[in-house]
């Protein structure tokens, strides 16, 4: 007998590459001669609102880096920042599918992600077919590790913490999920991730 009701799911670091971390940036930047200091720096003054979907791809893009003319495109640009959303080596996606396929638990997205990145990965990776909601800071206006998207989450659900547990790589994350109460795993193997959820109760294999 499982000991939560809900699963909760980080998508970067969990399942895919991160959509838009600093990995990501660099690799897109080198590619295309782009000095990192200037744009890390409005990136970092952006990166907040665009998560939050106050602003739109093309304004974030305009700002970061088409404020001058450049001999690319937006649709060049917007290529290679998908062509960096992968299956990570340790991903969770097979453990994702067997919790899915349980008709005992409700599985949903906890994640930041921009709206124009969370739409690509998902329709690329096939994830709609997995998930019964999807609390991206996109959708909320709200980020981790701030209290209130995991509030806006259990409210939703109408779920109490203890019959939740949340899948996260990232230490704050998962920290801020255990303060309110929820149950917490930090994502690093496939391995590791099934023998904690084993531990609540649902069997899976890596």
């Amino acid at each position: 007998m499982s000991q939560v009701s809900t699963v909760l799911w980080d998508i970067g670091g969990v399942l895919l590459t991160n959509g838009w971390d600093h990995v990501q940036r660099d690799k897109v930047l080198a590619h295309f001669g782009l000095p990192r200091d200037p744009f890390e720096q409005i990136h970092a003054e952006l990166n907040d609102a665009w998560e939050k979907d106050k602003i739109s791809i093309d304004e974030y893009l305009h700002k970061t880096v088409f404020y001058e003319l450049r001999p690319f495109t937006v649709d060049d640009f917007i290529e290679q920042m998908h062509a960096q959303s992968l299956i990570i080596e340790n991903t969770a996606l097979g453990i994702l599918e067997q919790v899915a396929a349980s008709s005992d638990l409700v599985v949903a997205v906890l994640s930041n992600e921009s709206r124009a990145l969370n739409a690509y990965r998902f329709e690329k990776f096939g994830l709609h077919q997995y998930f019964d909601c999807f609390f991206s800071s996109c959708y909320l206006g709200l980020r981790k590790p701030h209290p209130e998207i995991y509030c806006a989450a259990l409210d939703i659900l109408q779920r109490g913490p203890s019959d939740v547990v949340f899948i996260d790589d990232r230490t704050e994350n998962i920290a801020t999920a255990k303060s309110l109460g929820m149950h917490g795993i930090v994502h690093k193997t496939a391995t590791q991730t099934a023998e904690e959820l084993g531990l609540l109760g649902i069997a899976v294999t890596p």
